[in-house]
């Protein structure tokens, strides 16, 4: 139960209710994802703002909204990548529960999306900071991978080729494929440290790896943003 909690947070979703009321998906910093209705008109995107929440059941009331600074407007990949995090924060975070490390990396990934159409590698930073996120977020989740061991315990080898699978980890395969990953690359992951870039092979094998793992987390349902972003490249290219 919550009553005239002060959240802070991000507008991540809304749809209209009734007349004069919306549907807010909020992520919180006290409680990661909340619902609520909002008699206001709601805050834009990648804001941060302030409100009260009350209520007993999953969707709230949301009183007082305050926004905490100028509106953030986003173009290009920038709108498409944020588009992206606040889906997967809406369909893959649990109701109500926190989530300090993914709220800050969200922060942190929505200052640097400010700064994507100045970057001087503006392809290979976006790629960086999604996977900053994504590592942040399945790790919170419980799904922290361990790039040392297969599902048998046995060391990953590094002329092996594997396939991943969620509940279990590394599974040894005989054969490549396009759904495989190579031990040396998954090997590689084992000098991350936290905090830090990948590297350029770190970042090819998280690419498939998690965008399997996201896949495989949100079921039969594919992700808008994606579909949206896949077709701007081809309307933009042809």
């Amino acid at each position: 139960m919550m009553r005239n909690e002060v959240l802070h947070g991000y507008l991540i979703h809304h749809r209209k209710y009734r007349e004069k009321s919306h549907i807010v998906h909020l992520f919180s910093q006290e409680y990661g994802r909340v619902d609520g209705i909002l008699r206001q008109t709601p805050a834009p995107q990648y804001q941060p703002i302030r409100v009260q929440a009350t209520g007993k059941s999953e969707l709230k009331n949301f009183t007082q909204l305050e926004i905490l600074h100028q509106p953030v407007f986003f173009h290009g990949d920038a709108f498409f990548a944020g588009f992206y995090l606040n889906e997967i924060v809406l369909r893959l975070c649990p109701l109500e529960e926190a989530l300090p490390q993914t709220f800050r990396q969200y922060q942190v990934t929505l200052l640097q999306l400010q700064q994507l159409a100045s970057h001087a590698q503006a392809d290979l930073f976006l790629r960086q900071i999604l996977r900053q996120f994504e590592h942040a977020l399945l790790q919170e989740l419980g799904y922290a991978i361990d790039f040392a061991s297969d599902a048998n315990q046995q060391s990953i080898q590094p002329l092996q080729h594997y396939q991943f699978q969620l509940n279990d980890g590394f599974m040894s395969v005989a054969r490549e494929s396009k759904a495989t990953l190579d031990g040396e690359s998954i090997i590689a992951m084992q000098s991350y440290v936290a905090g830090q870039d990948f590297t350029a092979v770190q970042l090819q094998l998280l690419a498939k790896l998690y965008r399997q793992m996201i896949s495989s987390l949100l079921g039969d349902r594919p992700l808008k943003s994606r579909q949206l972003w896949i077709q701007n490249t081809q309307t933009s290219s042809s």
